[in-house]
């Protein structure tokens, strides 16, 4: 089947079943340009917050989904594809959590928004790397846990000195494994080029940013930009929406490797599947939403 006729079919079924589709922005071209919204897990979770239709279709990863669920629980939240996960989300363990908090019961715990919803719940706020800063800076506390992402814990501590940022050891595969010899070569590329670099990257790379910022601070910033080239040191889909808003301009990605598969995997046909057949539900016990909606609830006060 062609995507044109995939494509009428899903609009059809989104109007029929009064659906919205959430497309985060690694999402390949193809849905993006099929999604009502595409943005970063901030701007994600804030539109889930304020939807208005039946159904949410959540084009991204697991915990984005169950994000989707805990802001709008009266709305049936569906994941394509089932098992699109977040190698970083997973490598916080509850129980570990739970024994940091008992024997550190005055340190509030910020968790990165890249996180499960029992391990939300298990914190004080949430935050994403578009408003990590701002939120760490507003916390009343001079020592904080920082879960899970190692790198942007790092970046953090440097732009909020005057506290302690006790990181753990977690990371995202796709960005950490950007090499400090692949920013060399790529600057002797293109010299004149713009580094917009995530803080999911290991700090050696962030050093050679000219910005850094989320997914959406790095669109921002190149839209506004006089500057007509740019490496991208991100997940390559982010490209898709940066040439199409800046066809004048050239984009690169920093690396090869900034592809993440599970952000890959859904198709259209996924999307299309999901609003047939409703399937990959996102369900959480109210107890376990309620407690993880006081931490999400707090960021988006604080955004």
């Amino acid at each position: 089947m062609n995507n044109n006729k995939i494509i009428n079919e899903i609009k059809k079924l989104k109007e029929k079943k009064n659906a919205i589709i959430l497309a985060h922005n690694y999402q390949i071209p193809e849905i993006q340009q099929i999604a009502d919204i595409v943005g970063d897990s901030l701007k994600l979770s804030q539109e889930a917050a304020k939807a208005k239709e039946e159904i949410i279709i959540l084009s991204g990863v697991h915990f984005m989904a169950e994000s989707a669920k805990i802001l709008a629980p009266d709305k049936k939240i569906l994941l394509p594809v089932k098992d699109a996960g977040c190698p970083m989300a997973e490598m916080v363990e509850v129980e570990q959590l739970k024994a940091f908090k008992k024997n550190n019961p005055n340190i509030p715990i910020v968790c990165y928004v890249n996180t499960s919803a029992e391990v939300k719940a298990e914190c004080d706020i949430c935050c994403t790397s578009s408003n990590a800063v701002n939120i760490i800076k507003n916390i009343p506390s001079d020592k904080i846990l920082f879960v899970p992402d190692q790198n942007l814990g790092q970046y953090i501590a440097k732009q909020v000195p005057e506290k302690q940022i006790i990181l753990w050891e977690g990371y995202c595969i796709v960005h950490h494994r950007v090499k400090a010899t692949e920013t060399k070569m790529i600057r002797e590329c293109y010299p004149e080029a713009k580094f917009l670099i995530h803080p999911e990257c290991q700090p050696e790379i962030q050093d050679e940013a000219d910005f850094i910022g989320s997914t959406s601070q790095i669109i921002n910033y190149a839209n506004s930009s006089q500057a007509d080239t740019f490496v991208i040191g991100t997940e390559i889909g982010v490209l898709h929406m940066l040439q199409e808003q800046n066809p004048d301009k050239r984009f690169f990605s920093l690396s090869p490797g900034l592809i993440c598969a599970n952000m890959k995997k859904t198709t259209l046909e996924d999307i299309r599947n999901a609003l047939v057949n409703e399937e990959n539900e996102i369900t959480l016990s109210k107890e376990l939403r309620v407690k993880a909606h006081d931490a999400l609830k707090r960021m988006l006060e604080l955004s």
